[in-house]
C-alpha cells in the first residue's frame, strides 16, 4: 500500500482554510478518485515540538492507494480540477508532494 501526502508549509501571515479543505476539497478529491483511492485523513499542524513553536507544515492531506499505478491512473484526470480548486482554500500554491511506501500500520 502506498500514501500519496500533500504537505502544505506554514507561512507567517498565509491563508489555508482548514474547515473549506477538509469538508470541500477533500471529499471532491475521494469522489473523484473512486474506488481505487482506500482511505484518506487530513493533520493539522500544531507546532514543531516546543510549545509556541509554530508547525512546519499548516496541513496535510493524505490519501491511500494499493499502487503507485493505482492512484496515477486515477490522477492524471482529475488533476485539472482538483488543482483549480486550491486557490479556494490557501494563497500559498501547491503543496509538496510525497509518495511513500507504507511498511508498517498498527
Amino acid at each position: 500500500m502506498i500514501k500519496v501526502s500533500i504537505l502544505y508549509p506554514y507561512r507567517e501571515n498565509g491563508h489555508f482554510d482548514v474547515d473549506y479543505y477538509c469538508a470541500t476539497h477533500m471529499p471532491l478529491a475521494a469522489e473523484l478518485f473512486g474506488p481505487s483511492l482506500k482511505g484518506w485523513s487530513v493533520d493539522v499542524g500544531i507546532n514543531a515540538g516546543p510549545p509556541g513553536t509554530p508547525p512546519p507544515y499548516v496541513a496535510a492531506g493524505h490519501f491511500l492507494f494499493d499502487s503507485t499505478d493505482d492512484f496515477y491512473k486515477v490522477f492524471k484526470p482529475a488533476s485539472e480540477r482538483l488543482l483549480a480548486d486550491i486557490p479556494n482554500y490557501t494563497d500559498g500554491g501547491n503543496g509538496t508532494i510525497l509518495i511513500s511506501e507504507i511498511k508498517v500500520s498498527v
